[in-house]
């Protein structure tokens, strides 16, 4: 089954970090993702634009809108993901417990809708 990691973390908490630490959460991402790769759960995985660069769209009534930033404002932002193909649900929640993210946030599993 295919799952996502979404991860979410508060923008403000990398404000102060200094480079080494920055450093050191990337190499771990960088651990985690090759983890997944070796051991054949890795579908994709993506960093995201900070929420300043997002914008989001409706349509009503035909007519489009854009708004600059999120749709809905909130303390932490989605940040990135992992699309990840596992056995079940308890291994996804296990993926997701080693993700560096959740140290940071929290990581929302979700298993993909097939149709």
């Amino acid at each position: 089954m295919r799952y996502m990691l979404l991860i979410y973390s508060a923008p403000t908490r990398w404000v102060g970090l200094s480079d080494a630490e920055i450093g050191e959460v990337l190499g771990a991402y960088r651990a985690f993702s090759e983890a997944l790769a070796v051991e054949g759960k890795l579908v994709s995985a993506d960093e995201l634009a900070p929420t300043n660069r997002a914008k989001s769209v409706t349509r009503r009534h035909g007519a489009k809108s854009v708004i600059d930033g999120p749709y809905v404002d909130t303390k932490e932002a989605l940040g990135g993901y992992y699309l990840i193909e596992v056995a079940d649900e308890a291994e996804a929640l296990t993926w997701a417990a080693r993700c560096p993210g959740a140290a940071y946030g929290g990581i929302e599993v979700r298993p993909m809708m097939i149709r």
